[in-house]
């Protein structure tokens, strides 16, 4: 780790002007930026310090949806009775994520601005090649091992798994990331890697996270996320899905439906063709499991993309139609 300098921003107009400074670096609870310095991945010129700027830390949920302040801590917004209330996905989601020490420290503006967990990545002494470190280096994953890899949204620059939970709940249900002058909808902030894996967030120099806002819905009230790991604890996803459902009167037909993926893809990924598929449709198990295989329309995995060696993720195209299939079923009240 080389040396620094360190600012305390006093507000958030000094934030914003140190971080459009080059090679600087926002600290709010560390647990990413540490962690990518001591791997050599990250290395800042300066480190801004936003963790004392007061009103970024505020959770509200009122009839029109959830404000999560930036700094909000993840146990917080987990923990929150609202969130519990009307986004239990979202609540669901944090739970599952990190061990309890990291969820206590890390932010919500942080967490979605994470980055990938692919050993290729985060190990540049062993793997130079990296086109998200070192673009135009080539992907290291290609032809590696890469079990944990994507399937969905790749390309033949990068094949790095979003390691988000939060971010897949946030993608279900509409929400937005505020930047200050602007806003951006969750979907659109996380970027598909096509040539430029390394820029991943839709967010320009001098710009912050400064909330989450999550509208409310039938949908987001009755959710649930199912996240299927090799561990029971601390570990990232294999596929996880976060979902939501509303029922007509009848308890059995489907009105809306919401349906996102982790694990899986590039960024959270929507499964539209899903929703699409089951709008209207009996809730039956036939029937769910038959549109839930949509999820993974267009998936490359080792096996089959474009010949490249990569043998070990193919089993996510299995998985991933299952997963959302269960959630759909266990939250719609049939499994």
């Amino acid at each position: 780790m080389r040396d620094f300098s360190y600012f305390r921003a006093g507000s958030l107009d000094d934030a914003r002007r140190a971080a459009a400074l080059p090679s600087a670096m926002l600290l709010a609870g560390g647990t990413t930026l540490l962690d990518l310095a001591k791997c050599g991945v990250t290395e800042p010129e300066s480190v801004v310090d936003i963790t004392h700027l007061k009103g970024l830390g505020d959770i509200r949920v009122d009839a029109q949806g959830a404000f999560i302040g930036a700094l909000a801590r993840m146990s917080q917004i987990a923990e929150d009775a609202g969130i519990m209330t009307h986004f239990p996905a979202v609540s669901e989601a944090l739970w599952q994520a990190a061990s309890p020490q990291i969820r206590n420290m890390a932010t919500s503006g942080g967490n979605l601005m994470q980055r990938t967990r692919c050993a290729y990545f985060r190990d540049p002494a062993t793997f130079p090649a990296c086109n998200k470190r070192a673009p135009g280096s080539g992907c290291s994953a290609i032809g590696g091992v890469n079990r944990n890899h994507a399937i969905l949204g790749t390309s033949q620059s990068c094949i790095a798994t979003n390691p988000g939970d939060l971010a897949a709940a946030l993608v279900a249900f509409d929400a937005m990331v505020h930047l200050g002058e602007r806003s951006v909808a969750v979907d659109d902030f996380f970027l598909l890697p096509g040539d430029t894996p390394d820029r991943e967030h839709a967010i320009e120099p001098g710009e912050i996270i400064t909330a989450i806002t999550i509208p409310a819905s039938p949908a987001a009230r009755r959710s649930t996320y199912l996240k299927v790991r090799d561990r029971q604890s601390y570990e990232f996803a294999a596929a996880s899905a976060a979902v939501g459902i509303e029922l007509e009167p009848d308890g059995r037909t489907i009105r809306d439906l919401r349906v996102a993926l982790g694990g899986v893809a590039t960024k959270p990924w929507r499964a539209r063709a899903v929703e699409d598929a089951l709008r209207g449709k009996t809730l039956e198990p036939e029937t769910v499991q038959r549109a839930s295989l949509l999820a993974v329309e267009g998936a490359l995995s080792s096996r089959v993309d474009q010949g490249v060696g990569r043998d070990g993720n193919h089993y996510k195209i299995e998985l991933a139609p299952r997963v959302v299939a269960r959630a759909i079923l266990k939250v719609g009240g049939v499994a």
